[in-house]
């Protein structure tokens, strides 16, 4: 009965037609990056089309997350730099901006602090693809939206049990609906698409140590949501700082030193982004 109600649940999840019209541009340029015959210069320009997502894209490539600051002015050129499944990532969280702000107050700007801490936290250790990093901190809480605009009444049940309770708001989304955020991410992970990295750093940013093979990805995940809690910035729907797995420092090789390293480089990137409107 209850994996019955569960299973319900994920398909009304995944009825995702009420969420922005993401999934057409999506498709489109999915089926002109298979083909062989088809250049950057086209896929690019099937981005540029839609005018509103084009200027969001941009703002947010050209933003401290990226590392590429005020370096990137056409679509075609952060495709060039950034790569198609990173830009596939930005596209997807800038076309659900409008809706994390519905869905939960703060939520959109804890979801940008987590992808800057993310980053900040790959590049400190060294890691390639800190763009893909970045990307899954930015998509960490999508399960969050999706599930406040398919199911909003259990989205009010959650609010007040983290209230009354004073629980995580993943702990709360369990006893309610019999799963968390982490697995609706890899549900619209799936169903999207999404690059594997990105889909297990969304999927593991909980619980690190599961992840099995992107680990150091869903690491940096878990950390940089820890660091935005602890610098307060933006709201995940509760005020709790999430419990720190030690796997994850150990197996990012992080030092206590290294965690004040970085939390004095965000402590300055986050006066930064905080005068940025991406809406």
């Amino acid at each position: 009965m209850v994996e019955d109600l569960k299973l319900e649940r994920k398909d009304q999840i995944l009825a995702v037609k009420d969420l922005p019209t993401l999934p057409k541009v999506l498709d489109e340029v999915s089926r002109l990056v298979k083909d062989p015959d088809s250049s950057t210069e086209q896929i690019a320009k099937l981005i540029s089309m839609d005018q509103v997502l084009s200027a969001k894209v941009l703002k947010m490539v050209n933003s401290p997350i990226y590392g590429f600051s005020g370096r990137i002015s056409s679509i075609h050129h952060a495709l060039v730099l950034l790569g198609f499944n990173v830009l596939r990532g930005v596209i997807v969280s800038t076309s659900v901006m409008d809706m994390m702000h519905q869905a939960m107050v703060g939520l959109w700007e804890h979801s940008v602090g987590c992808a800057l801490a993310s980053s900040t936290v790959a590049r400190h250790v060294g890691l390639k693809d800190v763009e893909d990093i970045s990307v899954a901190g930015l998509l960490h809480d999508l399960g969050k939206v999706v599930t406040a605009v398919q199911l909003p009444e259990m989205k009010s049940a959650i609010e007040a049990m983290v209230k009354a309770q004073d629980l995580t708001y993943l702990d709360a989304e369990k006893a309610i609906l019999g799963f968390g955020h982490d697995r609706v991410n890899a549900w619209i992970a799936d169903h999207w698409k999404l690059p594997p990295a990105i889909k297990e750093g969304m999927s593991y940013h909980h619980k690190p140590q599961l992840a099995r093979f992107y680990p150091e990805v869903a690491c940096c995940v878990h950390l940089g949501d820890f660091l935005v809690r602890v610098f307060e910035y933006g709201s995940g729907g509760d005020d709790n700082v999430l419990f720190l797995e030690p796997d994850a420092l150990k197996k990012l090789k992080l030092k206590p030193s290294d965690l004040e390293t970085i939390l004095e480089q965000l402590s300055e990137q986050f006066i930064e982004i905080a005068d940025l409107s991406f809406v």
